[in-house]
């Protein structure tokens, strides 16, 4: 299934539909079928405006984001999960660092909860998500990281084979199964939260949600702007992948709700 969703997901975001659709009303134009030409050319104009130029992806990702507040801090807990992303593996096993992306932030957050709870015992989740395949998995870098923040190696538990969230949950299960660990937080990006908390979950693990990567400010509401068109067009296929996700998982018997709470 790993490799049907990275393949459907390269097909079906909205940018490569957007070329396919220009694709298909050129190929219609030159064989005069014009009217399904300019049919197929409106319908990919309109999908990049809205792709590029309107709030719609933010607020798809806010909905997403909103769906878990973060808690208040508990007085204590066992563990604390983080699961990969917002790791470019090809650039850290070339560079020799530990270089982030927007998701990183889930790295930040664990290294200060790590400090907050002495005691809890903290569980990285990141193999190598990639088609290529890389020799470097997200795990390796977060060791490394962590190791320089001086978290003692005997406190983590590191997952270096999962592939995407379903694995990452069914791997880390069987760590807190071996450890008899209950009451761990669960740390992702907001975006992300709904299907990892509903993943968790259907597995038998209780997890509090503690968002670590906010993409949005809470408050967006639907209108058309151009100043950050790259940006806008990265919100909506993040959100619609998550959602294609989200569906995918229910209708594969993987979560039981397609929008937990």
């Amino acid at each position: 299934m790993f490799f049907f969703a990275k393949i459907f997901w390269i097909v079906s975001q909205p940018v490569t539909i957007c070329f396919l659709l220009m694709a298909l009303s050129v190929l219609l134009m030159l064989f005069s079928f014009r009217r399904l030409a300019i049919a197929a050319g409106l319908v990919s104009l309109a999908l990049v405006f809205v792709s590029f130029y309107t709030t719609s992806g933010a607020l798809i990702v806010q909905e997403l984001e909103d769906r878990f507040p973060r808690p208040a801090a508990p007085a204590d807990a066992a563990c604390v999960i983080v699961l990969g992303g917002g790791i470019p593996t090809l650039v850290d096993g070339a560079r020799g660092g530990y270089d982030l992306d927007d998701g990183g932030d889930r790295y930040i957050e664990t290294v200060r909860l790590a400090g907050l709870y002495p005691n809890a015992k903290i569980i990285m989740s990141g193999g190598d998500g990639s088609l290529e395949g890389v020799a470097m998995t997200e795990a390796d870098v977060i060791r490394r990281m962590f190791n320089d923040f001086h978290i003692d190696p005997n406190r983590v538990e590191y997952d270096a084979e999962s592939r995407d969230t379903y694995e990452n949950a069914t791997n880390v299960r069987a760590i807190l199964q071996r450890l008899n660990l209950t009451h761990c937080l669960l740390v992702t990006s907001g975006f992300h939260m709904p299907r990892a908390v509903a993943i968790f979950r259907n597995l038998g693990m209780d997890v509090t949600p503690w968002v670590a990567d906010y993409r949005t400010t809470g408050k967006e509401g639907l209108k058309v702007t151009v100043a950050y068109p790259l940006i806008n067009a990265g919100l909506l296929s993040t959100g619609v992948r998550e959602w294609i996700g989200i569906v995918a998982y229910y209708f594969a018997g993987r979560v039981a709700t397609l929008y937990p709470q």
